[in-house]
């Protein structure tokens, strides 16, 4: 029977437990999106998971979040982000950085030339962004050209380069939460008619070419992949999950890819839980997609030791828990009390509620 906090062999790295950190936004980046000594510091004190995930970088200036987000395609954002690598493995932590592009989601009030944001299809999120002067909707985007595909593509190559070069021990790509890989793979947001819409291999293909473009960086042992079946938000969706991610398994399993991350709840009700009528994705990733799977959404400490001495999992990821207790790991161990996050200091850019956390 496997334990939570057992070591996990995953590809060729050999990690210290099944927990993960995951990624999450906490905007402590300076204004021109460069990790900060803190950061260097957020990182290392969690260094106790078995793998850490960065929070996402943008990797293209068409991928425009809230101020002091982060981002991964200047010289000067690569030397921060080796300080940080640096200083988990001080701390002897393994840590992937994860990738991504904002797509329809992007700021349309700090776009580089004030471009529209792309997508797959013309067709607007529905809600609000902060914006440059306060809340505005999300803008219509423009559809990207075919022949656009392989410069986007190699723009996740070029960042898991200086992801490397970083001292980054892998790379997570984000096909999860909406955005372009995720918009990519659902039919709500994909109308193409080109190669890369209508059936789910072809909705699948970009998330393929992005997974192929850093692995041929990193190799496939040291890729991994973020989805989340469930995202619905923002009007993204699909009428027939099952068959989409049991295509998407499939491709990436043929791939050999590190691990697998699945964005599901359990718990009814939770953001990312099934909606009624719809079946859970987990069972089908288990059975078409082999290597090593990583749940997340909502675990507590009892449901992660569950599904993994069940086998139905091979790592749990927790995020708001790792804000407040960075030893995280050792407080489960020890079955010591949980500490509360200020959700007020989540996203505010200082070190109160970022660094300041005790340990047991």
């Amino acid at each position: 029977m496997s334990s939570l906090y057992d070591p996990i062999q995953v590809a060729d790295l050999r990690l210290k437990n099944c927990i993960c950190m995951a990624p999450m936004a906490r905007a402590r980046n300076n204004i021109d999106r460069t990790p900060t000594p803190m950061m260097a510091e957020y990182y290392a004190q969690r260094a106790t998971a078995g793998l850490i995930v960065t929070e996402a970088n943008s990797v293209s200036p068409m991928s425009q979040s809230r101020p002091h987000a982060a981002a991964h395609y200047l010289d000067a954002q690569t030397a921060g982000w080796a300080m940080v690598a640096e200083r988990v493995h001080e701390a002897s932590g393994t840590i992937f950085q994860q990738l991504y592009h904002l797509g329809r989601k992007s700021d349309p009030s700090r776009m580089p030339d004030a471009l529209a944001p792309i997508a797959p299809s013309a067709i607007a999120a529905s809600g609000q962004i902060a914006g440059e002067n306060g809340p505005i909707p999300f803008s219509k985007p423009r559809a990207i050209e075919t022949e656009e595909i392989p410069t986007i593509v190699d723009e996740f190559r070029q960042a898991a380069i200086r992801a490397k070069q970083a001292g980054m021990d892998g790379v997570e790509v984000h096909g999860a939460n909406a955005y372009l890989i995720d918009q990519f793979l659902k039919s709500n947001t994909n109308h193409r008619t080109d190669g890369y819409g209508g059936l789910a291999n072809n909705r699948c293909r970009f998330l393929f070419e992005v997974v192929d473009a850093v692995s041929s960086v990193f190799g496939p042992d040291r890729v991994g992949v973020r989805v989340s079946p469930h995202s619905r938000g923002d009007g993204i969706g699909d009428p027939d999950l099952p068959a989409l991610y049991t295509c998407m398994a499939k491709g990436l399993a043929s791939r050999e890819i590190a691990y697998l991350h699945l964005v599901e709840a359990e718990t009814p009700g939770l953001p990312q839980s099934p909606a009624e009528n719809t079946p859970a994705i987990l069972p089908i990733v288990r059975e078409f997609f082999p290597g090593t799977l990583i749940v997340c959404g909502g675990y507590t400490r009892e449901s992660a030791e569950q599904i993994i001495n069940d086998a139905r999992a091979d790592m749990v990821a927790f995020a708001t828990l790792y804000i407040s207790n960075p030893d995280l790991v050792a407080r489960f161990q020890n079955n010591s009390p949980l500490a509360q996050g200020d959700k007020s200091t989540f996203l505010n850019g200082s070190a109160k509620g970022y660094i300041d956390y005790p340990m047991l």
